[in-house]
């Protein structure tokens, strides 16, 4: 029982990290404009969504998305960004930065 009841906090504490702290890492990459929006949209999505969903997109926590352009458009790959879907809360990436992460995302097929 003891072993059921750590591994629920302890769960439960990586989801909270990996969802958590993103509002630094976007403010950083506004400063960053012009030029270099593929490197940004990648350094965007290291910082706030490689936890849940794999340093190369391969998947984790979250579902593969190595070839997410190819079943999801732009505009559908934001929507779900803002709203959230399943256990991805809504807005873990805000402003600007939500365009450039799903434009990036939109190319991968």
């Amino acid at each position: 029982m003891k072993w059921k009841l750590a591994t629920v906090f302890l769960g439960a504490s990586l989801a909270l990290a990996a969802c958590g702290g993103g509002n630094n890492a976007t403010d950083n990459n506004n400063a960053n404009k012009g030029g270099g929006d593929t490197a940004a949209a990648e350094q965007i999505f290291q910082q706030n969504c490689a936890s849940c969903h794999g340093k190369d997109l391969s998947g984790n926590v979250g579902p593969n998305l190595q070839k997410v352009g190819s079943k999801y458009s732009k505009d559908e790959i934001k929507k779900i960004i803002e709203n959230g879907r399943g256990g991805m809360p809504a807005g873990v990436i805000k402003g600007a930065d939500v365009d450039k992460v799903a434009e990036w995302l939109a190319s991968k097929k």
